[in-house]
């Protein structure tokens, strides 16, 4: 039977992954496949630094070309990350017939539509389960498991670096800055951390689940993106008083004709499954009209849960190769021309409770001013929890809120932050009671 050549471009920790699993795992993966998967090219800038795995200096080169442009070459695998080389790597070993896996999030996000038009003209597959959830198959489960499936609402914890800061900050305690740098000595959080702790590598990752689970167009430029870096112990200290802990939460919902595409620091009970989600782990809750509420957990990334899902991937595709077929499963999910436009909803019209921390001075009256702006702006009082200091200092007052329109809450803060009893800007959470 027909063998499958396979060229990496990009030997780091995850393609170090990849070649580990199919050197331990190589007979196991033959017995399944019924056919042996041949390592015949890697491509890196950098052949010098060592490896987790030891190759054959013969099948090394610096130059991607000469994976792409290798005629016995079937399947590519890109794993060097960012949009460029990548994208034009990937679009050319298209247009040489070969099939391609990529763990590329940032690519995806922005250049999946014209990535999978070139894929069907070429005739061609794109695998790309490894772009979400490192080890957690949910590409799979969305394209496949769920195919039946109409999904009404998506809540993910898809940030490895943001959750085991938050997590830390929670159970450990410490301030954001020092935890960040924990984080840094550990491996877990990069030298510049900016993608995590703002929240942009969570929302490439919603903007791929929104295709596949609702087959829509959303520009990545209209989910509303905000990070972690004001979190403080305090707030986290207010919302266990309140029965929450604050997780990094990226949130998609169809309503109507219209998407909730958000990714955002959230306050969930502390009862509920995600608020377990501890450490570096991920962990996706999607709610189905006919299934109802299911969570995949696990780890989110590094060399071998990553590594896994690469390698799950061109398994796939060396089936399909063997099998003489392509795109048994639409690339989108949805059939390509199903794909449609559909409107963000603006930030502004979300409707939801919220946490509301102000830093007053201590004297009477501050309250009673506080909530009659609220109140003039439609926003109902819930709960809330007031300690006093002195009358110098400032001390925290904190607000829960029964359900606001978001545009109502931010008015009513703009106008309290103006206040001389408010010595600093107000610290504004989104509040999830129920995930439906």
């Amino acid at each position: 039977m027909k063998g499958i050549n396979v060229g990496l471009i990009g030997w780091g920790t995850v393609g170090s992954g990849v070649v580990k699993i199919l050197q331990e795992n190589g007979p196991l993966i033959e017995r399944r496949l019924g056919s042996k998967i041949a390592l015949k090219r890697i491509a890196d800038i950098d052949l010098e630094t060592e490896r987790a795995v030891k190759v054959s200096r013969d099948v090394l080169t610096e130059r991607a070309e000469e994976v792409i442009e290798d005629p016995e070459i079937d399947i590519v695998l890109e794993l060097i990350g960012g949009e460029e080389p990548a994208r034009s790597y990937i679009l050319e070993a298209f247009r040489r017939g070969k099939h391609v896996v990529t763990a590329n999030k940032a690519l995806l996000a922005t250049h999946l539509d014209e990535l999978c038009r070139v894929a069907q003209q070429c005739n061609v597959d794109l695998n790309f389960e490894a772009a979400v959830g490192g080890g957690i198959p949910i590409i799979r489960v969305l394209k496949e498991g769920f195919v039946a499936e109409r999904i009404e609402t998506i809540f993910g914890i898809l940030n490895g670096t943001s959750n085991y800061i938050l997590s830390t900050m929670s159970n450990e305690g410490g301030e954001f800055t020092e935890v960040l740098r924990q984080a840094q000595a550990k491996g877990y959080a990069e030298v510049d951390p900016r993608l995590d702790i703002e929240g942009i590598d969570a929302a490439h990752k919603l903007a791929i689940l929104i295709k596949l689970a609702f087959g829509a167009k959303v520009p990545f430029e209209d989910i509303f993106i905000e990070g972690i870096s004001d979190i403080t112990p305090l707030d986290i200290q207010f919302g266990r008083e309140f029965g929450y802990k604050i997780k990094l939460l990226a949130i998609a919902k169809t309503d109507g004709e219209t998407i909730e595409a958000r990714v955002h620091p959230t306050m969930l009970s502390s009862d509920h499954l995600l608020s377990t989600v501890d450490g570096v782990f991920n962990a996706i809750f999607l709610k189905g009209n006919a299934v109802g509420e299911t969570l995949f957990f696990g780890q989110g990334a590094g060399m071998m849960p990553t590594g896994s899902a690469v390698v799950g991937d061109l398994i796939e595709l060396s089936r399909n190769i063997l099998k003489g077929t392509r795109e048994r499963v639409p690339i989108l999910s949805f059939q390509r021309a199903d794909v449609k436009e559909m409107k963000v909803k603006d930030i502004e019209d979300i409707i939801r409770p919220y946490y509301m921390r102000f830093s007053a001075l201590d004297r009477p009256g501050v309250l009673s001013k506080i909530s009659g702006v609220l109140g003039k702006n439609d926003i109902s009082i819930a709960s809330v929890i007031q300690k006093g200091r002195g009358v110098s200092e400032a001390v925290p007052v904190v607000i829960m809120t029964h359900e606001a329109r978001e545009r109502n809450v931010r008015r009513a803060l703009r106008e309290i932050d103006e206040m001389d009893v408010i010595l600093d800007r107000t610290t504004l959470i989104r509040v999830e009671d129920e995930l439906s």
